[in-house]
């Protein structure tokens, strides 16, 4: 919150529509904050007024939408004419109310749509002709992406109530506004000890130029982490290479990765480059290095110890300055025993080894997670959806997840697109309830236990403690449903 000192002389006080449009002027200077507090000082009182940032759009100008809607006092009101703007604003400051004044029925277009769509989280009022309801698209349209409209003559009492309802609970949904990547933020999203451990471990070796070897599982984010490390070292400015050396057929890989001379086989017209020597200068990433062939092991290790590459068909050195990050989800110990990885280049590449954790190892940071894959892909997801439900992230935390985060990334696109309710369920995601993970997790007899006296307990409940009663409704005798009670302490 900022403190704006204004003056208030005469012209403020017996003109409100000149104390508005001056109180909109002063707050204007200081946008970056959702509602600033302005202190009026007057005969040496200072008066609190809060106002809150409102984003119109409308053809009609700022004097259209005084015109239509009033002088709304207390709000800060930024006027675009057209959804370009309303995109540029957007990206510089958050908004958590807009209003949509449009008396021709625009919101139909598929341009509005899929803004309203991408900006979900905030909370859009309509001020549209009466006469343009009948249209089934814009009855569907303001039903799925407004949260309140109006029809002109606007009402300016219900519409200044219906605009502090919307902030209201906006402000209650969410205190700050949705993740968003910063240039220079960090690319391991994550508040969990086990990820915070890790970008520490990151940030102590970063700034020294020898090899990292990262291990993990499939779709934990290795990566990601090797981005990281790039990001945050002195060759941040230099290019970033990855390459899966699973993924290039091991007849070309070493073309790939070391280049080659003209005329070194059928069809090579001309030299080329090959992917490390493209990384000097930053880093190269190579993944999957346990699968590297045991030839290629040996080029890489002369790379490693002398800094120069050989092309393929070539009789001269080429100097390569970039360093070497490489990963694997294969325990490379144990490949180096059987004999599928060369000890020497074992050590030469583990020179600071480190791991990332997968994603079960890491449960509270799904909430997070699911917020960033939810605003990354809201482009994607159906209409009416406008979040993920508690059952779901519940559901989440009794899950496993063997795929680590590729999976969640999966699920909740999966989810975003077939979801029929404003909010994911668990069954959206295709994972099991909350109930049904504990009577997975308990077995059968305490999950039997538990149905049997849960079924006892609402067949009282409905029957108003009547024993009897509820022995008919149970299919027994009222003294083996006694017994029961006695057994599952269930008082009479």
């Amino acid at each position: 919150m900022r403190r704006i000192l204004v003056k208030y002389d005469l012209r403020c006080r017996n003109d409100p529509a000149h104390r508005t449009r001056r109180l909109h002027r002063e707050s204007q200077r200081f946008p970056a904050a959702n509602a600033a507090c302005i202190t009026r000082k007057t005969n040496n009182n200072e008066v609190n007024v809060s106002v809150k940032r409102l984003l119109c759009i409308t053809h009609e100008g700022s004097a259209g939408v005084r015109l239509a809607c009033g002088e709304l006092p207390g709000w800060d009101v930024c006027t675009v004419d057209n959804i370009a703007a309303a995109r540029k604003v957007l990206e510089q400051q958050h908004y958590a109310v807009g209003l949509l004044l449009d008396r021709k029925g625009n919101l139909e277009s598929e341009d509005i749509e899929r803004f309203l769509q991408h900006h979900h989280q905030i909370r859009w009022i309509g001020v549209f002709n009466g006469d343009l309801l009948h249209r089934p698209q814009l009855r569907e349209a303001i039903a799925t992406h407004l949260s309140d409209f109006h029809t002109l003559p606007v009402d300016t009492v219900r519409l200044y109530h219906s605009l502090g309802h919307a902030h209201g609970m906006a402000m209650l949904a969410k205190s700050a506004p949705p993740h968003k990547r910063q240039s220079g933020s960090r690319h391991i999203d994550g508040k969990s000890a086990t990820i915070c451990r890790l970008r520490a471990h990151i940030d102590k070796i970063a700034t020294v130029d020898a090899p990292v070897l990262i291990s993990g599982e499939s779709g934990s984010g290795k990566e990601l982490a090797a981005q990281e490390i790039h990001a945050q070292s002195p060759r941040a400015s230099g290019p970033f290479i990855a390459i899966n050396c699973a993924a290039i057929p091991p007849s070309l890989i070493h073309s790939e990765l070391f280049g080659y001379e003209r005329g070194a086989f059928t069809g090579a017209a001309k030299e080329k480059q090959g992917l490390i020597e493209a990384a000097s200068g930053g880093s190269i990433f190579l993944d999957e290095i346990g699968d590297l062939p045991l030839d290629l092991q040996a080029s890489l290790l002369r790379f490693l110890q002398e800094r120069t590459i050989y092309r393929v068909g070539g009789t001269r050195m080429v100097s390569v300055d970039a360093r070497v990050i490489t990963a694997t989800h294969v325990d490379l110990p144990k490949a180096v025993a059987a004999g599928r990885f060369r000890e020497d280049l074992y050590y030469r590449l583990s020179v600071f080894p480190i791991r990332v954790p997968p994603l079960r190892e890491r449960k509270e940071d799904l909430p997070l997670l699911t917020e960033i894959i939810f605003n990354k892909f809201a482009d994607e997801k159906s209409p009416q959806l406008k979040g993920i439900s508690k059952q779901a992230l519940r559901a989440m935390t009794q899950h496993d997840w063997p795929g680590n985060i590729r999976e969640l990334i999966n699920r909740m696109r999966r989810a975003m697109v077939l979801a029929e309710n404003r909010l994911i369920m668990p069954e959206d995601l295709e994972l099991a309830p909350q109930e049904d993970a504990i009577i997975l997790r308990d077995g059968l007899d305490n999950s039997r236990g538990s149905a049997e006296r849960a079924a006892i307990w609402n067949s009282l409940a409905r029957c108003g403690n009547n024993i009897s009663q509820a022995a008919r409704d149970l299919g027994v005798s009222r003294m083996t449903l006694y017994r029961l009670m006695a057994k599952h302490s269930i008082a009479p």
